[in-house]
């Protein structure tokens, strides 16, 4: 085994001493001095700033420290005194800086002068504010308007987010993919066809109210653990947490709260999930078909008895419509198929249905593990189907709730980040700033992909993010993304997207989100939506860690004045010296939503946008909630043209990590410390393949036709995973992800099931 891997069980608790230690690591690591450091007690606090992670929702009456570990991370990793300046790139070049790891590459620290790539030297130099802008603008303005791509992180706020769109759209496409469109555009497309809305119904007081919890493909211990605080509280009181997911991940098992010197000084934990059912990788609609088999028949044997329904048949003839077909689907289905498509027996499920059936009020929580699928729009269509046999959708303590990852991923779509025209209010536009907006659908990330491998994209433009990174098929992309004619990063931090890069290249440094943003009008606050659609202020507090940074808001002025025609009805200037202009733009625009937008942005627990489902109102086809009938249990239609010896690859994430941002190369809740090469496999097909742990093995996709695809040197883990699967780190494994592989109906790249041959390389030395 490699001197840099350590593997060892990992038994402890989400939250405890671990999350202690880890948190004062990673402040000392990004020398974040004691008074930055004390911004904590600000974080999404109402007089506070939203975290920078996730998008969990935020209390009116929140916890003294309401942080978790990830959120302190992410604190940490913004507010570091660590800088990078003109002088880190006289001694590097960039050719050199491609060896970089992703944690060597962020851990420099923030980047604090706009610079443009130098193709005589393969150095990044300095360049000024106001030529990077002419430049840009220059040739954007001689670029074919229609294949510009114009992409954004979740991280954005509303007015940056608003800002930003309609600067595309000015410039003439609805080329606008975001971070949803990498992980819950599947949400956006099943949940819109079935309940009317494309969000989740269920708010924080929900978790007062409800008596049962499912929990479906996310992992709450690290991508959103401040929901454990919820967790403990409705476990406390006896609520069951039935977990279907392929790895039994910590957070899901139990819980010592970091805030209760109790629990810390005794030990005690929490027990989360009360049944818990690893469900093979991909299993899933199979697993909720078996479930709705299950419901079916406990019906039929109340009806038989004479005892009350299990099924409310009241809200199914008022509030729904395609009962009978999904009836028939699901009574046709074969437990046998049931149980090798979701790889649990079929006592299991009907365990897990029993709780359902008893259960008043139920919610389902939901990550990536259902909508990274080819069929991962057909596996939100299923919870909702689930859901509506017992009229779970519009009462309190029940509903669906997709867990989004990024702190403002939901929020950007709300003020018009959409590659879908019928989306955007475009007429209001037209109106409100008078120019005729384009009304052609746009790129979503699986499409900008594509122009870029077709050479079809001129020019991309990217307010935050590490694309190149995070998406798929990364040696081809990355292979096609050189020959860009330009590309603009608006960046934190140094990450692979400007390592790898056009033939022109600007980089363009911002003011982070937690850092006091002082306009014309004086210091600025702005917005975000978490994901229970609660609109949230938020107020710089740290000092910028340069004098030279611009805030997003301004830059994006900057960019539009320096690309587009001048306009009467758009004035950037005044919106970048006083955002509340923004958000008064923003309530023009969508006056429903954001009504009195600048006095309620501080609304303790913020205020929550309409939500017609929520409201048992269903803005659909045919005006009630749709039953849909799945077109298949397997999710993966590709693997039918696989190896037969072929394993179903999942991508997961680290303890060290918040998508492709690595704080480190441990993953302490896997017992997996000081390397990310490595690939999780069951004993028993470690044993079929004559495989040890600590063997160095390659990954071959399975389905590729066009291109070969694989990943080398990862080391043999042995854990506790479904037989039949594997599942390895992602952005390592992205290269193993076609582009052609994703959701039917959302283009989400589909990284939770790819088939992949394990071939064995020469051992490790021990």
């Amino acid at each position: 085994m490699s001197e840099k891997l350590k593997i060892e069980d990992a038994t402890m608790p989400a939250g405890g001493w671990g999350s202690v230690k880890e948190v004062a690591t990673i402040l000392l690591d990004q020398h974040v001095p004691l008074k930055d450091s004390r911004l904590l007690l600000k974080q999404n606090k109402p007089d506070g700033f939203a975290c920078v992670s996730c998008s969990w929702a935020k209390p009116a009456n929140p916890h003294p420290f309401e942080f978790c570990e990830s959120g302190a991370k992410a604190t940490a990793w913004e507010t570091t005194s660590k800088t990078i300046g003109a002088d880190f790139f006289d001694r590097h070049t960039v050719t050199e800086l491609e060896s970089w790891s992703d944690h060597e590459l962020e851990d420099q620290g923030r980047l604090t002068v706009p610079l443009r790539w130098d193709a005589a030297t393969d150095k990044y130099r300095e360049v000024d504010w106001a030529t990077a802008f002419a430049e840009i603008g220059t040739t954007l303005q001689q670029c074919e308007r229609e294949q510009v791509v114009f992409y954004s992180s979740g991280r954005a706020s509303l007015e940056s987010s608003y800002m930003y769109q309609l600067l595309a759209r000015m410039y003439g496409n609805n080329n606008l993919p975001d971070s949803s469109n990498m992980c819950h555009e599947s949400t956006s497309v099943g949940l819109q066809k079935t309940i009317g809305v494309g969000v989740g119904t269920v708010t924080l007081n929900d978790f007062e109210h409800t008596d049962c919890i499912f929990f479906f493909g996310q992992n709450v211990g690290v991508n959103s653990p401040r929901m454990l605080h919820q967790l403990q509280e409705v476990r406390e009181r006896g609520v069951p947490v039935i977990t279907l997911n392929p790895l039994r991940e910590r957070g899901l098992v139990s819980f010592t709260n970091p805030q209760s010197p109790v629990e810390m000084l005794s030990g005690k934990e929490t027990p989360i999930s009360t049944q818990y059912h690893q469900v093979r990788a991909g299993g899933d609609t199979a697993a909720i078909m078996g479930l709705c088999k299950a419901v079916f028949a406990q019906d039929d044997e109340a009806k038989a008895g004479g005892a009350q329904r299990v099924i409310d048949t009241a809200f199914i003839q008022e509030h729904t419509h395609g009962f009978e077909a999904f009836e028939a689907a699901v009574r046709a289905c074969s437990w046998n198929d049931i149980e090798k498509e979701s790889g649990l027996p079929r006592a299991a499920i009907e365990e897990a249905a029993d709780v359902y059936c008893k259960s008043a009020a139920v919610m389902t929580m939901y990550g990536m593990g259902l909508t990274q699928h080819r069929h991962g729009v057909q596996n939100v269509t299923m919870l909702v189907n689930l859901l509506l046999l017992r009229g779970n959708i519009g009462k309190p303590g029940a509903g669906i709730c997709p867990v989004r990852g990024h702190s403002n991923v939901q929020g950007q779509r709300t003020v018009g980040i959409t590659e879908k025209p019928e989306l955007a209010p475009l007429d209001k536009l037209k109106e409100q700033y008078g120019f005729e907006p384009p009304r052609k659908t746009g790129m979503t990330t699986v499409d900008a992909c594509e122009a870029i491998l077709a050479g079809k994209v001129p020019a991309f433009v990217a307010l935050g993010g590490n694309f190149v990174r995070a998406i798929p098929d990364t040696v081809r992309m990355e292979a096609a993304w050189r020959q860009l004619p330009l590309t603009v990063q608006v960046s934190t931090k140094l990450n692979r997207n400007h390592v790898i890069h056009g033939k022109a290249s600007y980089v363009l440094p911002c003011l982070g989100r937690i850092e006091v943003d002082r306009q014309q009008s004086g210091p600025q606050a702005v917005s975000v939506e978490d994901s229970t659609s609660c609109m949230h202020g938020s107020r710089g507090m740290a000092t910028p860690v340069a004098d030279t940074l611009l805030s997003e808001p301004a830059i994006i002025a900057g960019l539009a004045k320096a690309t587009l025609a001048p306009n009467p009805n758009v004035d950037w200037d005044a919106w970048v010296g006083d955002y509340a202009k923004v958000r008064d733009a923003i309530e023009e625009t969508y006056p429903k939503i954001f009504k009195d937008f600048n006095e309620r942005m501080w609304t303790p627990g913020g205020f929550r946008k309409p939500l017609a489902a929520a409201e048992r109102i269903w803005n659909t086809d045919s005006g009630k909630a749709e039953f849909t009938v799945p077109q298949s249990l397997v999710v993966d239609p590709d693997s039918d043209s696989a190896d037969p010896a072929a394993l179903r690859l999942f991508t997961v994430r680290s303890d060290g990590q918040f998508n492709t941002t690595i704080y480190s190369n441990d993953d302490r809740f896997r017992g997996v410390t000081g390397s990310r090469r490595v690939v999780f496999m069951a004993a028993a097909d470690m044993a079929r393949q004559g495989l040890a742990e600590g063997d160095v093995v390659d990954l071959h996709t399975a389905v590729s036709t066009d291109a070969p695809r694989k990943v080398e040197g990862l080391q043999v883990v042995a854990y506790d995973i479904p037989e039949g699967c594997v599942a390895g780190y992602y952005p390592e494994c992205n290269p193993l992800i076609p582009v052609w592989h994703h959701a039917i109906g959302s283009k989400v790249p589909a990284a939770k099931s790819i088939d992949v041959v394990v071939s064995r390389r020469t051992p490790a030395p021990h």
